[in-house]
């Protein structure tokens, strides 16, 4: 089943309420029907559908989410791109495998909200600034618009845990490693 296939299954929501009853363990038509509050005439019209398209099984002990066709249409939808060589430069091997669950390409996809990943990322931006280098905050934006579009929030990021310092519209590197 094609992904765009099992989201239009789904769409329906006394689709999705029938595939959330036999998602956990297999269940019978009447069994169904109560957990969802649908007649039963509507519910085994639903499992007929969905025994259709693959995505509920009949068995001894009722109706059963079919979990492999789910887990193929997972497997072909397109895989995330790893983050560019060029993040993990400088970086420790945990570091990258970090950084790699928080770049796709170049990109900045988020933010970890956990404090110690979150400096790891925020060490690996402050390592695109220059020690002693003075920048305006418009060429300290360009340089974070390249891996993220919030640029407000990683300046301020990176001056809250002491990465980098401001003053009077300027920004310098006031700690991390210097890369070499």
């Amino acid at each position: 089943m094609e992904p765009l296939d099992l989201a239009r299954a789904a769409a329906d929501p006394d689709r999705l309420a029938v595939l959330g009853a036999v998602a956990h363990r297999a269940r019978g038509a009447g069994d169904i029907a109560a957990h969802t509050g649908l007649p039963d005439r509507q519910v085994l019209a639903i499992l007929g559908a969905l025994r259709q398209q693959g995505l509920v099984t009949a068995e001894d002990d009722g109706y059963a989410l079919d979990q492999s066709t789910l887990r193929e249409a997972a497997a072909s939808l397109p895989q995330d791109a790893p983050p560019d060589e060029r993040i993990g430069h400088g970086m420790t091997s945990d570091e990258r495998r970090i950084l790699a669950r928080f770049f796709r390409g170049q990109t900045l996809v988020e933010l970890p909200a956990t404090r110690s990943k979150r400096l790891v990322v925020l060490e690996r931006l402050a390592l695109e600034f220059e020690p002693g280098t003075r920048y305006p905050e418009p060429e300290v934006n360009a340089i974070l618009h390249r891996f993220n579009a919030d640029t407000a929030v990683l300046r301020r990021a990176l001056v809250d845990e002491g990465f980098m310092d401001r003053a009077e519209g300027e920004y310098w590197r006031a700690g991390g490693r210097v890369d070499v």
